[in-house]
């Protein structure tokens, strides 16, 4: 018994001396090894601890604990292998692989680095495209919106109305202020002062017009069409008939004249309209097809021609095609009527020695100087060509014309647009062009959004008349095709032509009135009108 305590207490004194002479040695290790010994992996195994002597014997302090060192390092790393067991890694070969992986991370930083300066000039190469892309988005989309408000087409075809009709004003001004003091008025404005007047009247008439509804305009066609036949046979009464070049389609009295062809092409476009629309799905038979139209589109066109204005009659063969067309004329019907024009317009020209020799005028120009008279057809039309070309570009400058000091017959009425090449220059013509292209637009919009056959027919027969004519127009004057007289609509002088093309757009308008939300949308813009009129009331009052 004594000898078993004795073992005991030994043995406690030895782990006691064991613990002391392991705390003693700690501070003397570098501090790195416990930071290696805290970031050990979960995979590495340590070093497990020496066995406990055996009783009755004795191991110093120093001993025990240089052997606990030097296990500690001769432990063995063991890295994961593919099978999931762990090989041991000596100091060395672990040394080494921490160093072959250096490279690689300098590498990843410099690679670093230098991306942010390709991610910024990719995104300074993207950033222009994207911007243009947004704004091209949001163009898009306000194009979108604007074309969708019911009053556009309104808006659309007003302004280009009153553009033309303003420009026509200043150039009616510029092309006939030499012909008009010449002329014994001994005023430069006398032309002009007559064609504001005209302007005035017809817009007046242009603003009465759009505030019809489509009831009237209906139980109006009759009328119409049986007033404007009966005015344009007036041209045959004695007394009352004026013949001016040739063409006896001109009533005087009171010291005005009217050409009542002008207001006979807005009564039949008007009056086609209305009778297609009641013979939609009718027109089966031959009576049915050709009865009422044929006789009314045949007496329009053979009052005219029978005045000796054949640019006339084409244009009103030409408005009442567009019309048949549209009001969904059985195709049958339609080409014969089509070959029934033609050869009465061929016998027409073929009749006429003055028609023949302007085709040929445009045909041979400049190009055979023994058919090209100076002093005869080619005169107007080479003259013509010469104004264009001397605009050039930009123009010689606004009233600087020199084809109007009498070199060029008709300067401030047919071939006003030559003056407008001159005075105007390219760019000048190229924006009357494009004004007349998106009145023309507007109608079709017209055409396109309205519900009503009548409304569809009228107005693509007002587009064959303003549109048309504008062609013809500037056709002429641009020598393609043979010299016909007919007016450029809103810009030349002339009072029945300007009336009347005022007249036909507020038809027009009236008819765009009836798109759906139009009429709330004009109510809701007076309302407004009426409040800011109020404010500014009250603002004065003060």
């Amino acid at each position: 018994m004594g000898r078993q305590t004795t073992a005991k207490a030994d043995e406690r004194r030895r782990r006691k001396q064991a613990k002391t002479s392991v705390s003693a040695s700690a501070p003397t290790r570098p501090q790195n090894a416990g930071a290696t010994a805290a970031t050990k992996p979960s995979g590495v195994k340590t070093a497990t601890k020496a066995p406990a002597a055996k009783p009755g014997t004795t191991v110093s302090a120093s001993k025990a604990s240089a052997t606990k060192s030097a296990s500690a390092k001769k432990t063995a790393v063991r890295r994961p292998t593919a099978t999931g067991t762990s090989k041991p890694v000596s100091r060395g070969t672990a040394a080494k692989a921490a160093g072959a992986k250096k490279p690689v991370t300098k590498s990843a930083r410099a690679s670093a680095k230098s991306a942010p300066g390709k991610s910024a000039s990719s995104k300074s190469t993207q950033k222009p495209a994207s911007v243009i892309r947004n704004a091209w988005n949001h163009l898009r989309g306000d194009i979108a919106s604007l074309s969708a408000h019911p009053l556009t087409t309104y808006f659309l075809i007003l302004v280009c109305v009153v553009l033309l009709t303003g420009l026509g004003l200043v150039m009616v001004l510029s092309a006939s202020s030499i012909t008009s003091y010449d002329g014994g008025a001994g005023s430069s404005f006398a032309y002009f002062n007559k064609q504001a007047m005209f302007a005035g009247v017809g817009l007046v008439i242009m603003f009465a017009a759009s505030r019809m509804s489509l009831q009237f305009w209906k139980r109006t066609a009759w009328f119409a069409i049986l007033g404007g036949l009966f005015m344009q046979a007036l041209v045959f009464a004695p007394g009352l008939g004026k013949e001016t070049k040739g063409n006896a389609n001109w009533i005087g009295f009171g010291g005005f004249q009217i050409q009542p062809s002008e207001f006979l092409k807005v009564a039949l476009a008007l009056w086609l309209g209305f009778i297609l629309a009641k013979k939609a799905g009718k027109m089966n038979t031959f009576g049915h097809a050709m009865i009422p139209i044929v006789p009314g589109v045949l007496a329009a066109a053979g009052l005219v021609v029978a005045g000796n204005d054949l640019g006339t009659g084409l244009v009103i063969m030409a408005m009442a095609s567009v019309c048949l067309f549209v009001g969904g004329f059985p195709m049958k019907y339609f080409m014969m009527l089509g070959s029934v024009l033609v050869a009465a317009v061929t016998f027409f020209v073929l009749s006429s020695q003055n028609r023949l020799d302007r085709i040929q005028a445009m045909l041979t120009g400049h190009a055979d100087q023994s058919a090209a008279d100076t002093m005869g057809q080619a005169w107007q039309s080479n003259h013509g060509l010469f104004s264009l070309a001397s605009g050039g570009w930009l123009g010689v400058g606004l009233g600087a014309s020199r084809e109007k000091w009498s070199w060029l017959p008709e300067a401030h009425n047919d071939f006003i647009f030559a003056i407008i090449g001159e005075e105007l220059g390219l760019v000048g013509t190229l924006v009357v062009i494009l004004i007349f292209a998106v009145l023309g637009y507007g109608m079709v919009r017209v055409v396109m959004r309205s519900n009503s056959l009548m409304v569809q027919v009228a107005t693509a027969g007002f587009f064959a008349l303003i549109i048309g004519q504008a062609g013809i127009n500037i056709g002429v004057v641009t020598g393609l095709l043979p010299v016909i007289g007919l007016p450029l609509p809103f810009v030349s002088y002339g009072g029945s032509s300007i009336i009347a093309s005022l007249l036909a757009v507020g038809v027009v308008l009236s008819f765009a009135r009836t798109e759906p939300g139009a009429e709330a949308a004009i109510a809701a813009n007076k309302d407004r009108l009426r409040s800011s009129l109020a404010v500014l009331a009250r603002k004065k009052r003060k």
